[in-house]
């Protein structure tokens, strides 16, 4: 089995894996299933928390402690974050300050 690569976001970043296809579906009330795609709206993803930044370093040098933590279910938009592939998988980085909102 081939190893994979470890990625460790830098600085108050955070590395998403985008919902698949199945799990970004919405049914409606009667059954109707509308994708992404249809539903025009803009481009904001959701995706699962795999890796988070050690924090940013404040103008006067102190560690200011990320919120997001792995795991977490989040809302982003993909405008403000980078698209990377790594072990044939797709991610997002992006910086803790432009996920919109925490999924519970």
């Amino acid at each position: 089995m081939p190893k994979q690569t470890k990625i460790t976001p830098l600085a108050d970043r955070v590395l998403i894996e985008p919902l698949s296809e199945e799990e970004r579906t919405k049914k409606t009330k009667t059954g109707i299933i509308i994708p992404d795609t249809v539903r025009g709206e803009k481009k904001v993803d959701r995706g699962h928390v795999v890796a988070v930044g050690p924090g940013r370093i404040s103008e006067d040098g102190k560690k200011i402690p990320m919120n997001i933590k792995k795991d977490q279910l989040v809302v982003f938009s993909e405008y403000s974050s980078e698209k990377i592939k790594v072990d044939d998988k797709e991610y997002f980085i992006i910086s803790e300050s432009n996920i919109l909102a925490v999924i519970e």
